[in-house]
């Protein structure tokens, strides 16, 4: 008799154990059934953007982008899409370090533009441009001529307008982010970007202040500096003043005597190109007139890499380095 109890006993251990089993599989396919259904009706639901005089739809996400301008190829590789990508192009300088890994898994196809042929023969479906030049006359075409061939384009609306400001790039992230199908991701990369610039705020002198400050491109007789570009933003959030902040444009040229009356106590040198910030620097050292600024008196300058100061996932690290150079004492 126990005998028989006992092979019931693990007759029924058994039972239970294959039950079991088929349950646990059954919820590991309901599961996976679960988590395939909203990426499947996420990419097959249409995405229309109004972008650059155009208007876009997209039935899918791009499968074969190319970025043309440094700053738009970063934001694309902070949302994770080195491999939606066949080709980039226009380094201003080094690609962002963190994104290194992720940047030299995608063929560069120029120095500056790439041609239409190059665009046609990557078999490119989306064109991300930075500046309006990727789409002028030296650039790979116009919205429309690229339409006609099948391919997609948007044009970074923070870099082309008057004024931007942070909320204006994130406009632009949440729109490649839409039209890739990763709003996820672009929320994420949002939320920290925002806190980045949160904390560096919170350690601000709060007394008020403003301090003067000429942003320095480049110049022989004129200077050409900052107005109301996106470098007026990242001054004013890092605690600074543009003395030329007042003045209606992008990038504009000033007379040095102009500049000296308005007598910055900071400048920041942009760097980029062929003549290093510390040959900038040297010159500004010696110009009889720009010497005679306080900022030079006193050899406060901050060094700004280009590809930090243009509209696009650096600005945290940009307004970083602008803060720690305005206020050392305070970081």
């Amino acid at each position: 008799m126990k005998k028989w109890n006992s092979m019931w006993l693990v007759f029924a251990l058994a039972l239970m154990a294959i039950l079991g089993a088929c349950s646990a599989k059954e919820d590991k396919e309901s599961a996976a059934q679960g988590e395939k259904v909203e990426p499947s009706q996420a990419a097959t639901a249409e995405v229309t953007i109004d972008n650059n005089g155009t208007t876009q739809v997209y039935k899918e996400a791009p499968k074969k982008a190319i970025s043309l301008n440094q700053h738009v190829t970063e934001i694309m590789l902070a949302l994770g899409l080195e491999d939606s990508m066949v080709g980039t192009a226009y380094l201003d300088d080094k690609i962002y370090e963190p994104f290194q890994a992720a940047y030299d898994k995608v063929p560069v196809l120029a120095d500056q533009y790439p041609t239409k042929e190059q665009v046609i023969d990557a078999e490119a479906d989306f064109l991300y441009g930075g500046w309006k030049s990727a789409f002028g006359e030296k650039g790979v075409g116009t919205p429309g001529e690229l339409e006609a061939l099948g391919i997609h384009t948007y044009l970074h609306t923070a870099s082309n307008m008057t004024k931007p400001t942070l909320e204006n790039i994130f406009i632009d992230i949440r729109n490649i982010a839409k039209i890739f199908r990763v709003e996820d991701r672009g929320e994420a990369l949002i939320d920290q970007m925002t806190k980045d610039v949160d904390n560096i705020r919170a350690k601000l002198p709060q007394d008020g202040k403003e301090l003067p400050v000429l942003v320095f491109d480049s110049g022989d007789k004129e200077v050409f500096t900052a107005a109301q570009n996106f470098m007026n933003e990242l001054v004013t959030i890092a605690g600074g003043k543009n003395i030329f902040g007042d003045v209606e444009s992008g990038w504009t040229t000033v007379s040095k005597e102009d500049a000296v009356a308005r007598n910055p106590e900071v400048i920041v040198v942009i760097d980029y190109g062929e003549t290093s910030a510390e040959e900038k620097i040297n010159f500004l050292k010696n110009d009889p007139a720009l010497k005679e600024t306080e900022a030079v008196k006193n050899e406060r300058f901050v060094i700004l890499p280009l590809s930090a100061a243009s509209e696009g996932v650096r600005a945290a690290d940009a307004i970083q380095i602008l803060a720690k150079g305005f206020y050392p004492d305070n970081f």
